[in-house]
């Protein structure tokens, strides 16, 4: 009698043994429970802020009486510096214009190099010496996981809707190879052109 083929296990099975076994699962749930208090204070603070003053409204008005060349400069700034302004507004602010697919495109070109200039500000900090002793002597671990998904980091910053400065950002600080940043943050790209074809309503 013949023997029946082993079952091969699928590619995404085993990404997912991969990642249990080396504790990326884990580090991911720790890292979120640190950061939670800080992100329902950040949100609790933008919610009453937004009670008293509306922050979008604020921002589109921005859009609107600052010239093309100001908006851009405003954006390619927001970008580099934590990048806490949703880029909608500024990807719906370029559908107005003559040229949008043009303003598209320079709004995702900025947003990438925005965000690979927050990766040598990460770099910076970690230049400072009781930052440095701080990372080297109480967040040994942590760093050397960090480093193994840092590619994850980075994607998620990219096509998610998150801040994508504050991801580059922690890729330096974590000395993630800046030429894999460049090769994974280039579906920031892919963001923005997604986010054009539903907003200027091409479907």
């Amino acid at each position: 009698m013949k023997e029946k083929p082993k079952a091969t296990k699928s590619r995404l099975h085993l990404l997912h043994q991969y990642y249990t076994y080396t504790g990326f699962y884990e580090f991911v749930w720790q890292a979120i429970k640190k950061a939670l208090p800080y992100i329902i204070s950040i949100v609790i603070a933008i919610f009453v802020l937004n009670k008293f003053f509306n922050i979008n409204e604020a921002l589109v008005h921005i859009t609107e009486i600052l010239p093309v060349s100001g908006v851009l400069i405003f954006f390619y700034v927001s970008e580099t510096l934590l990048g806490l302004i949703p880029p909608e507004i500024f990807i719906a602010w370029s559908g107005k214009l003559n040229q949008p697919w043009l303003y598209l495109g320079i709004l995702a070109v900025l947003s990438y190099f925005g965000g690979l200039c927050s990766y040598w500000i990460g770099v910076g900090i970690t230049k400072i010496p009781s930052i440095h002793n701080y990372l080297e002597q109480k967040m040994t671990k942590q760093l050397k996981n960090s480093k193994k998904w840092g590619g994850f980091l980075i994607l998620v910053g990219a096509l998610l809707p998150l801040p994508f400065s504050i991801s580059c950002m922690a890729a330096g600080i974590i000395e993630f190879p800046f030429k894999s940043v460049i090769g994974y943050g280039s579906l920031r790209l892919l963001r923005f052109l997604l986010y054009g074809l539903v907003i200027f309503h091409v479907f």
